[in-house]
């Protein structure tokens, strides 16, 4: 009975696992320097990479930092040492809820986002949305009982559930053509340094049994550098133009784009309003209307794909991997792990220009079932001991490689360029709250699958999860690279070509 009370408490602390949520992609690291450079405007000090992109990162990052656990099940660092010293310690479901009211915080705030965006903008809801990331981390510090560590975890979740949705749509609508994929990708690389930072910043915590406290006060920080750095940020030239100020999207157009693109620009963005409608929001129920209802469809199959090709059961078992070839830190596990995804990021920032979204998916899924084909002939087959345990290593290793090159990234930086102006961030929201809770799903019945059929048949599904997920990617995902979002957009609904003929 104790070990079945112990099993769902870990199956809650994996539910509320964020070290999935690749959000973006990019091409070469010389590309994204020049792409920086283009997004600045020094006469007027607008700001698009430096503020927004690495505080986010470093923010979501964090939280996964404090997410680290033991092999066996038993959950290490901080919620340990909170569980102790506000005296729920041994409660394993007290000590799930606090772990998993993340992901219904994150859940929440992904739907709420779409109509903040449409009527705020993207610049204005980010300042906004970093009040419940402060409060929530500042909250989860001074907590002195477990309502208010809830609430405190409660309310980062919902900043995170916000801000997972508005950084890929605001980067598709303020990143020049040429350079959207690459500064997508930065995300996903600020994502893995901030999770490798958080690592290091645990380490206090094996001696005190109070550094949690520092740590959730160290993650408030980035969100004073977000509410600041969006102050000198541009709003995006899509939005501006929905709500009217013409002068002022032609001005970050011109600042941003080139002169060059501003009448270019400005008539395509007419053109789709003229179609989608004048009123800035939009109604949840036009997702189920011809073109919107597709690319839903899409971002949510993407998600859910993604969720059960079992990137959180790797991650999870990848500890006790590590564990059989001599690598008994859990620390130094993570951080192979995070080198690893580091990595794929950064081949991903290489090819996600150069290859195309669709390539990169479909080699992606293609590379995740090879590796977890692997393991599943390392665990069945007769092998020496010695080269089982190796061949585990490999696959896995492989496996987060190529989830961070394709998988990870490219599900959250694609559905936004696929969506209209009108619906984009509702179909962003849908989109992540399907990822929301297919990623508790998943962390809630993966222990009770692999206790009742073992670790090869489930990582067998996995990558069988895969294999299906390259083939939906080859047949549903249609490649953006190098289009604007108005060409994507009239290429999917064609009446807008007719209307404007």
């Amino acid at each position: 009975m104790m070990a079945r009370h112990r099993r769902q408490e870990v199956s809650i602390a994996m539910a509320f696992h964020f070290a999935s949520s690749g959000v973006a992609p990019a091409p070469g690291i010389t590309d994204v320097s020049l792409s920086c450079q283009h997004l600045i405007d020094p006469s007027h000090c607008h700001i698009f990479g430096p503020p927004l992109l690495p505080s986010l990162s470093l923010i979501s990052g964090f939280d996964e930092g404090l997410r680290n656990k033991e092999p066996k099940g038993v959950m290490n660092g901080p919620i340990v040492s909170i569980a102790r010293e506000l005296g729920f310690e041994g409660n394993s479901i007290l000590e799930g809820l606090v772990v998993s009211i993340f992901i219904a915080g994150a859940f929440i705030g992904s739907l709420s986002s779409g109509s903040l965006v449409d009527k705020l903008g993207c610049r204005r809801t980010v300042q906004i949305d970093t009040i419940p990331l402060i409060l929530g981390a500042i909250l989860s510090a001074q907590a002195h009982s477990l309502d208010e560590i809830l609430w405190g975890r409660f309310l980062v979740g919902l900043g995170i559930g916000v801000n997972t949705v508005l950084v890929p749509v605001y980067i598709s609508e303020v990143a020049p053509t040429k350079y959207r994929g690459s500064l997508g990708i930065l995300c996903q690389i600020g994502t893995c340094l901030g999770i490798i930072a958080s690592l290091f910043l645990g380490i206090p915590s094996e001696s005190d049994p109070h550094w949690w406290r520092t740590m959730f006060y160290i993650a408030s920080v980035p969100g004073f550098i977000l509410i600041l750095g969006m102050q000198f940020a541009v709003d995006s030239p899509r939005w501006l133009c929905k709500v009217g100020r013409l002068n002022d999207a032609k001005a970050v157009i011109r600042n941003l784009w080139g002169a060059s693109e501003v009448d270019k620009a400005i008539k395509e963005f007419q053109s789709v309003s003229r179609n989608d409608g004048s009123d800035l929001d939009s109604r949840w129920l036009e997702l189920l209307e011809q073109p919107h209802s597709r690319v839903a469809f899409i971002g949510g199959t993407l998600f859910l794909l993604q969720q059960f090709a079992g990137i959180n059961g790797v991650l999870y078992f990848s500890s006790l991997t590590f564990q059989e070839v001599g690598i008994t830190s859990g620390a130094l596990a993570s951080l192979y792990v995070g080198l690893t995804n580091l990595a794929g990021a950064l081949c991903a920032l290489y090819l996600i220009d150069k290859q195309g979204r669709q390539r990169l998916l479909i080699g992606s899924y293609l590379g995740m079932a090879v590796s977890m084909f692997l393991v599943v002939f390392a665990i069945s087959s007769p092998l020496d001991e010695q080269l089982g345990q190796n061949l585990s290593i490999l696959g896995t290793i492989m496996y987060i490689f190529t989830f961070a090159i394709g998988a990870g990234p490219v599900s959250g930086l694609i559905i936004p360029e696929l969506s209209s102006s009108r619906t984009r961030g509702k179909i962003m929201g849908f989109s992540f709250s399907v990822h929301w809770v297919c990623n508790f799903l998943v962390g809630l019945f993966f222990l009770e699958m692999v206790e009742k059929f073992g670790v090869a048949p489930v990582y067998a599904g996995f990558g069988g999860v895969s294999l299906l997920s390259a083939i939906f990617s080859c047949y549903f995902i249609v490649e953006t690279k190098g289009r604007s979002l108005e060409e994507i957009e009239m290429s999917l609904n064609p009446s807008i070509q007719a209307k404007d003929k």
